[in-house]
């Protein structure tokens, strides 16, 4: 059966790349991102996708979304929780109710939001996969960090406990812990600490990478090809595992 698969923030980054390598292994694809524009490109360039706006924090309107991918496809095999924000950076005395919430309502109730609404279609069709974007900050811990952080413990937390729940009904569930990808957010957040400590990008990256066993950054599609990987065949007793791709980030 071909495979149907729904990437939320699937416009830019690394969703658009988990949705090119699913593309290429031949899926049906549908995303949603909260980018209008961005929608709208993404549409220009793979005009065969599902594409729509939408806020993972709004349970109607996913609720809405995953009931058109359903006319569409009759079904789901696939879910790629992707979406999720920084959050408020900074100490924890300065970091607001909004900030706090605002991290949340993204990455934890907007993957739920998902969850909940793909599982009765995976259910009737005897089994699927989820996969969530976690982020290997939850090992290295960076500092002035904690609603992010915290959200992201909260993600896998969720991912063991549906991974245990849907077991017995062939719904899988993992996690991805992505580390220094190559990206137009990482090279963003190399430059802004290279403005605070007045030095280059390039020399911060050097730093970045010396506490990387393998001395390299992430390419993008390489967490796409673990998300494909997750979703195979290949990976049918997969579940309830947090898989880092980051070349073993030994210290922040």
């Amino acid at each position: 059966m071909k495979q149907r698969v729904i990437v939320t923030a699937g416009a830019a980054g690394i969703g658009l790349a988990i949705v090119e390598r699913f593309l290429a292994a031949g899926a049906d694809v549908a995303i949603c991102d909260a980018d209008p524009g961005r929608v709208a490109a993404v549409l220009e360039t793979h005009p065969g996708l599902i594409a729509t706006t939408l806020d993972v924090s709004d349970s109607e309107a996913v609720n809405r979304f995953v009931a058109q991918v359903h006319d569409r496809w009759g079904g789901v095999n696939t879910l790629v929780n992707n979406a999720g924000i920084a959050g408020q950076i900074g100490p924890v005395t300065d970091i607001g109710d909004t900030g706090w919430r605002t991290c949340f309502e993204v990455n934890v109730h907007g993957a739920f939001f998902l969850m909940r609404a793909v599982t009765p279609l995976m259910k009737a069709q005897g089994g699927g996969a989820i996969i969530n974007i976690s982020t290997g900050s939850v090992t290295t811990l960076p500092l002035d960090r904690s609603p992010y952080i915290a959200s992201k413990w909260a993600l896998e937390g969720l991912t063991k406990a549906a991974a245990r729940e849907l077991g017995p009904d062939n719904i899988r569930v993992n996690a991805i812990r992505p580390g220094f990808v190559d990206s137009e957010r990482m090279r963003g957040i190399l430059a802004g600490i290279a403005r605070q400590r007045a030095t280059d990008a390039a020399s911060v990256e050097a730093e970045f990478l010396q506490y990387i066993s393998m001395r390299s950054k992430v390419q993008p599609h390489e967490i796409g090809d673990m998300a494909v990987f997750l979703a195979s065949d290949a990976a049918r007793h997969v579940t309830g595992q947090l898989i880092a791709v980051d070349g073993n980030v030994e210290w922040e």
